[in-house]
């Protein structure tokens, strides 16, 4: 029968019964109550292990033929319950799946109660053809009174054979459930916390042995390239404020030797900005545009020294060390390549150098040819120094 032609009345027939009005006949409370303490005190050590136990203890004190539990997941387009820990005739379908709003499990969590269901086969279409279901008993399992995880049902093989004490019974055992699984998802969110912190400890080692492998290189090739130690703190200083603005954006991604992707523009403005000298009239002298480009944590560091070194210069030699000049910094993405211009304008004018390049133009053209796989020129116009970076976006991202 398909879902669009059940009417209202179908399925509320299959719902009619008042267990109420059945008589309970003389049981074994005790032994009940023994049951269930037997499993709650074993419950603390195992959760998981004793789920399929209440379950088999849910179809001995009721009867039943089958028996299982239903859990909610919030999937799309539309919640289901998938079908957990059967036992019984329904073993087969464990794993399968139900609608949450078309289902006796939906109307049980609906109406927070105990609920009956006769011959829920003859209403919903997406029971298997051939099953036999005289009686379904549910009850709803929650987190404790509000978080609707489910149900708890059992199958009998005849109408009539559930009442009230069943029912009551098994709202007992459904609380023990509730517990059960809340503690088998406090152990899931334990064990997910501890391997994300083994892995961000992994990440961060990581990190800091790239840093120090640059700090090195950077201390060996400086002391070469330096007179005396005041000139040597000038240049390690200005390097590491880069170094550290750059790993301020580089944040956890629990994955190896990755960091959390960042904005180039954000990692431009970082940079670049300390160096700006003071607006004239209102003015900014240095802006930054282009599209949005994310860079991964390993990429951040190298990028930050590379413009690091070219605002170093501008504003020592170049179009910053004025009060009329300026420095726009554009960037386009070209199919697979991305394309950023450095340019300067209203500076000194600096001729072609043909003295042997320091350290700072040594790291710039090393860190985008050889780490980016990428091309650099620099355009000496009578205006001001334009560098133009291409390097392959792959590059950036990994």
């Amino acid at each position: 029968m398909e879902a669009a032609k059940v009417s209202k009345r179908d399925v509320s027939a299959v719902y009619a019964v008042d267990l109420s009005q059945r008589p309970v006949p003389q049981g074994d409370a005790a032994r009940e109550k023994a049951a269930l303490l037997q499993l709650a005190r074993r419950m603390h050590d195992a959760p998981a292990e004793m789920l399929p136990r209440f379950v088999e203890l849910a179809m001995e004190l009721t009867g039943g033929i089958s028996a299982g539990i239903s859990l909610l997941e919030e999937t799309e387009p539309s919640p289901v319950f998938r079908w957990h820990h059967l036992k019984g005739i329904l073993s087969p379908f464990n794993g399968a799946t139900t609608p949450r709003d078309f289902s006796p499990c939906g109307i049980t969590l609906d109406r927070s109660a105990p609920t009956l269901t006769i011959h829920p086969e003859r209403v919903y279409d997406w029971i298997p053809p051939g099953l036999f279901l005289p009686e379904v008993l549910l009850v709803p399992l929650y987190i404790g009174r509000t978080e609707p995880l489910g149900t708890l049902w059992i199958v009998a093989d005849r109408i009539e054979h559930f009442h009230c004490g069943h029912a009551a019974t098994m709202q007992e055992l459904a609380g023990f459930i509730g517990i059960a699984l809340k503690m088998v998802r406090s152990e899931q969110e334990l064990q997910q916390a501890l391997e994300q912190q083994e892995l961000l400890t992994r990440e961060m080692g990581h990190r800091l042995k790239n840093l120090f492998t640059i700090v090195d290189g950077m201390v060996r090739i400086s002391a070469r390239s330096t007179d005396n130690k005041d000139d040597l703190v000038a240049l390690l200083s200005g390097r590491l404020r880069a170094l550290a603005a750059a790993h301020s954006l580089v944040r956890p991604s629990f994955s190896d030797a990755q960091g959390a992707a960042s904005s180039l523009a954000e990692l431009l403005s970082i940079v670049i900005e300390p160096h700006e000298p003071p607006a004239i009239a209102g003015k900014r002298r240095l802006s930054i545009g282009g599209p949005p480009v994310l860079c991964s944590g390993k990429s951040v560091n190298g990028l930050a020294l590379v413009f690091h070194e070219l605002a170093t210069n501008a504003a020592k030699y170049g179009a910053l060390c004025n009060d009329t000049g300026r420095v726009d910094v554009v960037w386009q993405i070209d199919d697979d390549d991305l394309g950023i211009t450095w340019s300067e304008d209203g500076g000194t004018q600096i001729p072609s150098p043909t003295a042997p390049k320091g350290f700072g133009s040594t790291l710039v053209e090393a860190t985008v040819i050889r780490q980016f796989g990428g091309t650099l020129s620099y355009d000496w116009r009578p205006t001001g120094l334009s560098v133009n970076i291409v390097v392959p976006l792959s590059r950036l991202v990994r």
